[in-house]
C-alpha cells in the first residue's frame, strides 16, 4: 500500500467555524477533513489529518511524516510566525510539503508578515478559505507525480 499523505494543523484550528469566521469562514475543521480525504481518496492516497495545540505534538508529526508518509501539508496556524522548532523539522524531512493558510497572512497584522514555515516547505498557499487545503492538496498530488 501506498504511504499516507499528511495533513497537519495547528493551534486554534479546531475552533474554525467558531472562531472569527469573518477571517476563517463557518466550515469546520471536520468538514475540511472530510473534503481532503475525498480528494485523497480519488487519486489513491490516503490521509492522516491530524490536529494539535502543542508545537512539540506538531514536531513529532512532521518526523513521522518525513518516516511513513509520502508528502506533507501543513497549516501551522500562529506557530507560523514563531516557531524554529516546526521549521528545523521541516526542514530536517524528504517528503513534498505545501503550507496552506486559510487567510492571506500578508494583508493582516504585521507580525503575521514573517514565516518561518515558507523558507523550509516546498510551497506555499494562502488567502483562499477552506480552498485554500483543495489547492494544497492539488498541488502536493502534482509534486507527488513527478
Amino acid at each position: 500500500m501506498t504511504k499516507p499523505i499528511y495533513i497537519l494543523n495547528g493551534p486554534n484550528l479546531n475552533l474554525l467555524g467558531q472562531r472569527e469566521p469573518e477571517i476563517y469562514g463557518y466550515q469546520t475543521l471536520s468538514d475540511i477533513e472530510n473534503d481532503c480525504r475525498a480528494a485523497a481518496k480519488s487519486a489513491g492516497y490516503s490521509l492522516e489529518f491530524r490536529q494539535s495545540n502543542i508545537e512539540g505534538e506538531i514536531v513529532d508529526h512532521i518526523q513521522e511524516a518525513g518516516n511513513k508518509g509520502i508528502g506533507l501539508m501543513i497549516n501551522p496556524a500562529a506557530y507560523t510566525h514563531t516557531s524554529v522548532a516546526i521549521h528545523d523539522a521541516l526542514k530536517g524531512i524528504k517528503v513534498p510539503s505545501i503550507e496552506v493558510h486559510l487567510s492571506q497572512p500578508a494583508k493582516r497584522e504585521s507580525f503575521r508578515r514573517r514565516s518561518f514555515v515558507s523558507e523550509a516547505v516546498t510551497g506555499t498557499i494562502s488567502g483562499f478559505g477552506a480552498n485554500s487545503y483543495n489547492l494544497g492538496l492539488q498541488a502536493l498530488l502534482n509534486l507527488l507525480k513527478t
